[in-house]
């Protein structure tokens, strides 16, 4: 039986997901979150025209021809405006955010002036709208500032805050149930037995999944029994996506394909053309997307990376797929076979730009430092003939 190729695969995951329910929460909790709604300025900003300088308010037609004396009638402050008029031969004191007084259209700089009590001496002349912020500068009132499917950053949110948005319309996150299986395996800070391992697993993928966007609920260890796991499965299938780690290929432990069976998951596929990950299992129960994943470390993160993504991107209105990126190879690589192949990879930068990849010499699916140093992986589709050094090859750079 021939392996599912990974595009084909993913393509099946991505079938007929659409973005999950809005949801209107604070601005000040949306750090992060998916726009559902394009948000428009409530408001001009400036709401008035205001003074960009410290110095004094005038009619540009009184200071044509300096030095000239003005009599000063007042002071304009941020938040305390002028609530009188400038007329011909009169000035008002200026500060910066300052609403410009009505009957004002220039602001001479304080630097371009000298004062003597009540009268003000204008040294050098100012045109009109000179130093002024006029109304609506930034933004006006029914301006799209930030657009839907959008992740808000900090940048959003002080652009969000200042047209007056004290919520916001985000989609939903999509909600994650992921378990690991193994009696061989104990959380970490406890004690494990000679013949165990610490379960870093749930840990990792927790932590992915909540990058991406993602809320988790980790149910920790489930132990090597079809009990357990089909009782961990139907705590799973409320949420948008169910995932376990291990114990999904066919040795005596490995409950989970008919786990997810019993629970009614139809599984669409297991078994993909994948290096690493090749056990990946994957199926549908209602309107909740069921992942099983390899129990090696790095098969379950690599394979969460290039599925479990995707999934959650549609999931909340952003665009699954992702453009290629090319680096160059600083070794040859030898042939690669009918499996697609994801070759762990440090990432440089050469003087010049130039993006260039050194594939690790060891690449065995348990070797999590290898991946933790690695920056990008190379990817070798089926078949692919050997290539040089210096050649360009496809690459994924890591963002987890």
């Amino acid at each position: 039986m021939s392996l599912l190729p990974v595009n084909e695969a993913r393509a099946r995951i991505l079938r007929d997901v659409k973005p999950l329910a809005a949801e209107t929460i604070q601005l000040d909790k949306a750090l992060g979150r998916i726009l559902a709604k394009t948000v428009a300025a409530k408001r001009d900003q400036p709401p008035f025209a205001g003074s960009a300088m410290d110095g004094y308010a005038v009619r540009a037609e009184d200071v044509v021809t300096v030095p000239v004396q003005l009599a000063l009638i007042g002071t304009s402050a941020a938040g305390s405006a002028y609530s009188g008029t400038v007329r011909s031969g009169t000035a008002v004191r200026i500060l910066t955010g300052a609403p410009v007084p009505k009957g004002a259209d220039a602001i001479v700089i304080q630097e371009n002036t000298s004062r003597e009590g009540p009268l003000l001496t204008v040294l050098q002349s100012s045109a009109p709208g000179k130093h002024i912020r006029r109304r609506g500068l930034d933004f006006a009132a029914g301006d799209e500032l930030v657009p839907a499917n959008h992740r808000l950053g900090p940048r959003d949110i002080g652009l969000l805050s200042a047209s007056n948005a004290a919520s916001v319309s985000v989609r939903r996150k999509p909600r994650i149930v992921v378990f690991a299986t193994g009696d061989e395996l104990v959380l970490p800070g406890q004690k494990p037995r000679a013949d165990q391992i610490i379960s870093s697993n749930s840990h990792a993928l927790q932590a992915l999944a909540e990058s991406f966007g993602a809320e988790v609920i980790n149910l920790g260890i489930v132990r090597d029994t079809l009990k357990a796991t089909i009782a961990a499965v139907r705590k799973g299938l409320n949420a948008d996506i169910l995932i376990s780690t291990g114990g999904a290929s066919v040795g005596d432990t490995d409950f989970v394909q008919e786990a997810f069976k019993a629970c009614g998951v139809k599984i669409d596929f297991w078994k993909i053309a994948i290096r690493p990950g090749k056990p990946f299992m994957y199926g549908r129960k209602g309107k909740t997307h069921v992942m099983g994943l390899p129990g090696n470390p790095v098969s379950a993160l690599i394979t969460a990376r290039i599925f479990l993504k995707p999934l959650i991107a549609a999931m909340l209105g952003l665009s699954p797929e992702e453009p290629d990126t090319l680096a160059r190879l600083t070794a040859a690589m030898p042939a690669n076979d009918g499996r697609q192949d994801y070759v762990r990879a440090s990432l440089s930068i050469a003087p010049e730009g130039t993006r260039t990849v050194t594939p690790f010499a060891a690449q065995d699916s348990s070797m999590q430092r290898t991946l933790q140093q690695s920056q990008a992986l190379i990817i070798r589709p089926p078949n692919a003939p050997a290539v040089e050094a210096n050649s360009l090859v496809p690459v994924l750079i890591l963002d987890f």
